[in-house]
């Protein structure tokens, strides 16, 4: 009997499933990644609540102004069919998010360039208090941040699957005004911020959903 041999037979297979296991994504690790992602939409949202109550009163002559009516095509559909989502794999559920974002960042730097463009054509002399289209920068700031987060999380999930997926590319669109007048424009963002808002509760919950259903 060599012993020897079966020795190094039982080496060689301990070796062989310490780098499975070593490269398989752990649970943990990726439940503390949708946690981290969770607790950075929470403080988007606070950030553009902020800025959606500022603009209000700026742009609009009331802080306490709702318009539930009026909607914009560009943006992604808040409405989700809960069963649908159940059936989505994670991946497919992080590239949608990461989609939507990028979607809602496009519009955010729409209004924001807008904005800049009236207040050159204006002389506007800001106060040195923050101004509107630095306020938007800063939420495009968090959500890129968020968005990179997702796309980590995407190449994370990614090496426990064969499904090839494209790797999300942050892309600038361009968008043209549907307003006919200057409230119109005035409008059109507040419903961006409006949207957004509701839309950042949506993605929390899905985070935490995420976490809640990665077991370790």
């Amino acid at each position: 009997m060599n012993l020897p041999c079966h020795k190094e037979a039982f080496i060689l297979i301990c070796f062989i499933v310490y780098c499975a296991e070593s490269s398989a994504p752990s649970p943990s690790l990726q439940r503390n990644k949708y946690n981290n992602s969770f607790h950075l939409t929470r403080s988007t949202r606070t950030r553009v609540q902020q800025l959606l109550r500022k603009y209000k009163k700026q742009q609009l002559g009331d802080e306490d102004f709702e318009d539930r009516s009026r909607q914009l095509k560009d943006l992604p559909s808040l409405s989700t069919d809960f069963y649908s989502w159940l059936k989505m794999t994670d991946l497919e559920r992080l590239h949608a998010a990461f989609l939507d974002m990028q979607a809602y960042w496009n519009m955010l730097e729409w209004k924001r360039r807008q904005l800049e463009k009236e207040e050159k054509e204006q002389l506007v002399v800001q106060a040195p208090q923050t101004t509107l289209p630095q306020s938007i920068k800063h939420v495009q700031l968090d959500l890129r941040d968020l968005m990179r987060q997702v796309s980590s999380q995407m190449t994370y999930v990614k090496s426990s699957v064969t499904k090839p997926v494209t790797a999300p590319v942050l892309t600038l669109l361009k968008l043209e005004s549907s307003s006919k007048t200057v409230w119109d424009s005035r409008v059109e963002g507040y419903i961006i911020l409006r949207d957004l808002d509701l839309y950042l509760t949506k993605l929390a919950r899905d985070f935490l959903l995420l976490a809640s259903k990665t077991h370790s």
